[in-house]
């Protein structure tokens, strides 16, 4: 009688454990909760970029122009702030990754350290003075001065009427020349738009 009793306990137990466990659903396609900024969003906005920024005649001029003038060497670009002035939390540095990886890939230029990475670079070769031995240690002095500064932001618009909202995204990124300020090239992607309509509360 006691294992049995001890049994329906122990099913008791199991049943809600299981009922209180997350249920996962692997997806490929788009997914859209809340509608806020979301990973589709995200890359329909980089497709559209980087295709405008790689097809880009004015870069393919100077990338021409550059490696003439320097032995065939493509132009260093670094990756500065892409601010969300937008109305909601986005991680910004998502868009910038995806624009890096996408355009080294594509070898028309190349991309130096910058921000927290170059910091630790610095770090290391410094330490390395004092840690590593004379052949090993990288020299000071030796980065690669950027020519160019990719950087971006995001922004919104929202509208709303009753119980449905408009949000507008606009994104845009850009390449300037570090040396003399000018805009080698710029782009926006305002595609992103979505109506979300609440529900209406019942009295």
């Amino acid at each position: 009688m006691k294992q049995t009793v001890s049994a329906c306990i122990g099913a008791v137990i199991l049943l809600a454990a299981c009922s209180s466990s997350p249920k996962v659903t692997r997806t490929q396609g788009p997914v859209d909760l809340s509608g806020k900024w979301n990973a589709a969003d995200v890359r329909i906005v980089c497709d559209s970029l980087i295709a405008d920024c790689l097809n880009s005649q004015r870069i393919d001029q100077f990338i021409r122009q550059y490696a003439a003038e320097h032995e065939g060497r493509a132009p260093t670009v670094i990756v500065g702030a892409f601010k969300n002035a937008s109305s909601e939390h986005i991680d910004t540095s998502i868009i910038a990754k995806s624009m890096e990886i996408a355009i080294v890939n594509s070898g028309k230029l190349e991309f130096v350290a910058g921000g927290e990475a170059r910091e630790d670079l610095r770090a290391e070769r410094i330490d390395q003075q004092s840690n590593a031995s004379e052949e090993s240690a990288s020299s000071l002095g030796n980065e690669t001065g950027a020519n160019f500064m990719l950087t971006g932001s995001v922004k919104t618009i929202v509208d709303r009427a009753g119980n449905t909202t408009v949000r507008s995204y606009f994104v845009s990124a850009e390449l300037t020349n570090i040396e003399t300020n000018t805009r080698l090239w710029m782009g926006e992607n305002n595609q992103i738009q979505k109506v979300i309509q609440q529900p209406k509360h019942k009295l």
